[in-house]
């Protein structure tokens, strides 16, 4: 997610030198073709990414435009600003410029079937960056996190954070019943239904019991979704239920959310709306461990996000471009999870790790990922 130090870079290049390695399965023998070149420094790799209004896209195309160039591939990094014709009129010029292989973080996964139709005729490998690309046969590998554990950590940190699982997570007894909201994603954002599964087939047991309560009653994800995954909607949707289902005194003692800057507009709703203060502020959850968000859980604000280290994502998305463009494989260690309602796209899986005030510090500052000086 981050343009790290040079040394990181190198890494990067070294990994992909040596090849594709490791205990992962293996996806379907890239095609060599009008697209395959020995050469980097004849084939330009478009990156296409959805908007610059979040700190995690800006870091995330610039890191992977320069792993690219250090293993001297030609570049066209483009951010989209969360419109999708533009997504698409952008990804058309990197194919009229000559592109030999796309790296898309899609705005609306289902919104780019015409566009890589005539990739796909370019012979121009596309790789599907942390959000799956749905409804077209013509997107050849994915790399992301496992989605659907991110959502169950996310859940998971909730429940810590009342108190009705230890740190280990164990379930702690005796304690409850509890007031939640719950906040989902972006309705075209495919890993928004992920993080929503796994964080709800997780919360279930609970709310089945009991033990957690929606006073809203809001508990379906198309009642929970944020367009866009937008701030000011998610602070507005806040406002709306504390005016609703609080207003008489009712303690709301946590909410799930999804992303670190819904985190931030539901934060805002509850000191401002709900008109709680810093000391008192139920559990709040999050997602990408943005520098705002990390600075709100060192000050006892958001209680805790998760950490998905994109430089690990922009290294895999590298070594996936570096091997097809090479008439190459590159390594997958899922090829039954991802279905686009056409294909089962092979796919790469990184690991997540949830952050609290408790070991940010060593996730992040002691990873190299943030300087401490960033989030004080």
């Amino acid at each position: 997610m981050r343009i790290r130090k040079l040394l990181g870079a190198v890494a990067v290049a070294l990994a992909v030198t040596v090849g594709a390695t490791g205990c992962g399965s293996r996806g379907g023998a890239a095609e060599a073709g009008a697209g395959a070149s020995a050469n980097p420094s004849d084939s330009l790799v478009g990156i296409s990414m959805p908007t610059q209004t979040s700190e995690r896209w800006i870091a995330d195309g610039g890191n992977v435009e320069k792993s690219l160039k250090e293993l001297g591939y030609k570049t066209d990094l483009q951010f989209a600003n969360d419109d999708i014709p533009t997504q698409v009129s952008q990804i058309e010029n990197m194919l009229t410029k000559g592109a030999k292989a796309l790296i898309i973080a899609a705005i609306d996964g289902t919104t780019l079937t015409d566009v890589l139709a005539k990739a796909k005729e370019q012979n121009v490998k596309v790789i599907a960056y942390d959000r799956l690309i749905n409804g077209t046969p013509n997107v050849d590998y994915y790399t992301t996190f496992d989605n659907y554990t991110v959502g169950v950590q996310q859940a998971t940190s909730l429940l810590t954070g009342l108190g009705l699982v230890d740190a280990s997570g164990k379930k702690v007894d005796g304690k409850g019943p509890f007031n939640v909201e719950l906040f989902a994603g972006s309705p075209d954002d495919n890993n928004a239904n992920f993080f929503w599964t796994g964080a709800m087939d997780t919360l279930k047991p609970y709310m089945d019991a009991g033990t957690l309560k929606v006073p809203s009653g809001q508990t379906k994800f198309e009642q929970a979704a944020i367009l866009r995954w937008q701030a000011p909607v998610a602070q507005k949707r806040m406002e709306d239920i504390l005016t609703a289902a609080y207003s008489s005194g009712t303690k709301l003692d946590g909410v799930l959310s999804p992303y670190d800057g819904l985190s931030i507009g539901i934060i805002s709703a509850l000191t401002s709306t709900g008109g709680y203060g810093k000391g008192d502020l139920p559990v709040v959850t999050g997602q990408d461990a943005e520098k705002g968000s990390v600075k709100s859980i060192i000050a006892g604000e958001q209680y805790s996000t998760i950490f998905k280290d994109t430089r690990q994502l922009g290294s895999q998305a590298v070594k996936m471009v570096d091997a097809v463009l090479k008439g190459q494989e590159p390594e997958v260690n899922d090829s039954k999870t991802y279905n686009n309602k056409v294909k089962v796209v092979p796919a790469f899986l990184l690991k997540s790790v949830i952050i609290t005030a408790d070991n940010y510090k060593k996730e992040l500052i002691d990873s190299g990922y943030y300087k401490d000086a960033d989030v004080k």
